[in-house]
């Protein structure tokens, strides 16, 4: 006897669909593909599920959407809060973002070792001007996959899509403004303020255990939002106000 192939279902977050026809336009396009058996796509909710014959990656499923036209993205999420496996954060997911951090800690701190003493406030300036380049630079090499996760749960992109357009580049700024020793003031105030706005999403989604991509890296690294995301955006917070609170001073 034949053996009968496991059927998987998956959501699918999926951006664009404003009509009716949208919902049967993405469908139809989805099921175009073998490994698809069957598409719900649901405007309101901006979810798609899928069930599946085999494992399929999520390029081909925006291909196959990008052939009706540029208007639709998607990206794979698990909404379920239930999900037993929701509680635990496994630490071998963020490795990039661990590497990252220990490489600019590393850099800033070498930068040190050529200075007379060891200066504090310069080393967080060079800490915050590598954080911002590298994650701004992660960030705009896709800016459009960047842009689609970051919708899911910020709360400025979720009501004006075009912020997380701008988003990247503000970082990108800031980067340049914290190495190049830019109005301090002004630069430490609005990385506070914008770093202030990307935590409470943050902090929302984590509380209602929403197991979606976080977006700090882009679209290159799938790294699940947890308590990690919010340390990584607390410790830019702090690390901002105390320097706006020393150029205060």
């Amino acid at each position: 006897m034949q053996k009968l192939k496991k059927k998987l279902e998956k959501r699918y977050t999926i951006f664009g669909m404003t009509c009716s026809s949208c919902e049967a336009k993405v469908e139809s396009a989805l099921m175009m593909l073998p490994e698809v058996n069957s598409v719900v796509a649901d405007r309101e909710s901006k979810i798609g599920v899928l069930e599946l014959n085999s494992e399929i990656n999520i390029t081909r499923l925006q291909d196959a959407l990008n052939k009706i036209g540029n208007k639709y993205t998607i990206r794979e999420t698990i909404l379920d809060s239930n999900n037993e496996d929701s509680d635990g954060v496994d630490l071998k997911n963020y490795k990039p973002l661990f590497v990252l951090f220990v490489y600019m800690f590393g850099v800033s701190f070498l930068v040190q070792l050529t200075t007379p003493s060891f200066d504090v406030m310069q080393w967080m300036r060079h800490f915050m001007a590598g954080f911002f380049l590298c994650f701004s630079f992660f960030k705009i090499i896709n800016i459009k996959g960047f842009a689609s996760s970051y919708q899911m749960y910020d709360i400025l992109a979720m009501r004006w899509r075009a912020w997380a357009y701008i988003y990247p580049f503000i970082e990108l700024l800031l980067g340049l403004a914290y190495l190049t020793r830019f109005m301090p003031l002004l630069t430490n105030s609005i990385a506070f303020v914008v770093m202030s706005l990307s935590l409470i999403g943050v902090i929302k989604s984590v509380l209602n255990k929403r197991k979606i991509q976080c977006a700090c890296l882009g679209d290159v690294f799938d790294l699940p939002m947890s308590t990690i995301t919010i340390i990584e955006d607390a410790l830019m917070i702090i690390m901002s106000g105390f320097m706006l609170f020393n150029a205060l001073g």
